[in-house]
């Protein structure tokens, strides 16, 4: 290989791992993660054949465990009856409320303080966010809460 190839090839690597370098930067610097679930019927345990669908989104602040977080949905057979965050639960799985939401109606917003247990819970992924209507007391549509890369 010629020198040009060898300071070509070298100034690749350096430039690559300048990249990654930075890359792990900007994910271990913030203190906010965010997390999102479709909701579905499908996603339900066990699942039903309504045609309901909404989107669940979250954000915490690892420093302080506040959580804020926005539920949309739409399309469900009646009006819903309830709504919250269960956990810790795989997808599959079913669990008991950990967040209920003062009010079930779309679109639901607000913000609670997490324990240290609950946020690791939801890092981990084993938090779904629930509705619940009276043709399906169980819950509707289900959405499990994943971290946004």
């Amino acid at each position: 290989m010629n020198r040009y190839g060898i300071y070509l090839r070298a100034s690749l690597l350096a430039g690559l791992a300048t990249v990654a370098l930075a890359g792990c930067g900007m994910m271990g610097g913030s203190k906010t993660a965010s997390f999102s679930g479709t909701m579905n019927a499908a996603s339900e345990v066990p699942p039903n054949m309504t045609r309901g669908s909404g989107t669940a989104e979250a954000w915490l602040n690892k420093d302080t465990n506040v959580l804020k977080y926005k539920i949309t949905y739409d399309g469900l057979s009646g009006p819903a009856t309830a709504a919250h965050f269960h956990g810790p639960a795989v997808a599959g799985s079913n669990a008991g409320v950990v967040l209920p939401f003062a009010n079930p109606s779309s679109p639901i917003e607000g913000q609670a303080t997490l324990t240290p247990a609950q946020a690791a819970d939801l890092m981990a992924g084993r938090w779904y966010a629930n509705v619940h209507t009276a043709a399906n007391p169980g819950g509707e549509i289900r959405g499990q809460m994943l971290p946004k890369m």
